[in-house]
């Protein structure tokens, strides 16, 4: 038995990176799929933000579903899981940097995370609730850029 729960606990990490892998890959697939059959509407919600220029938003609003739903399922999947978590965790952090600067700002938008976008009354605005949000998953991507080994991934069979 001691045997057994030295073998578990040395597993312990792998099993976390599941965990992270599962968290930001179905966050990111959740995302882009609300947002990938309303294009319009994704560019609409990145222009709200008023951050970029007004034509780059809009290509950004459309390439923003695709790039989501891409990199979540190699996550899902755990393929080129250090590389797609890095992606992932950059896409976090710009958006808490987005949401701030729009919170910061003034501006009374729902961030279109998952679907809609655009304004909003002051009293919808859940800013405080998406920011930590998307700490979370940008924590469980650090961890993956750390720790890229992760239990029943496709990085495993492939390449190890």
């Amino acid at each position: 038995m001691g045997l057994r729960s030295q073998s578990d606990a040395g597993r312990l990490p792998e099993v976390i990176g599941l965990l992270a892998r599962l968290i930001v890959g179905v966050v990111l697939i959740w995302a882009g799929a609300a947002k990938v059959t309303s294009p319009a509407l994704s560019a609409r919600a990145v222009r709200a933000f008023q951050i970029l220029p007004y034509d780059f938003a809009g290509y950004v609003g459309y390439a923003l579903p695709v790039v989501e739903i891409l990199v979540g399922l190699l996550l899902v999947i755990g393929l080129f899981t250090r590389l797609s978590a890095t992606v992932g965790g950059i896409l976090m952090v710009a958006f808490i940097i987005g949401i701030a600067s729009a919170w910061a700002r003034g501006l009374t938008i729902d961030c279109g995370c998952f679907g809609g976008g655009g304004t909003i009354a002051a009293a919808q605005t859940q800013y405080p609730r998406d920011i930590l949000r998307d700490v979370g998953v940008a924590a469980c991507a650090a961890w993956l850029v750390a720790r890229p080994r992760t239990a029943y991934s496709l990085d495993q069979r492939l390449f190890s």
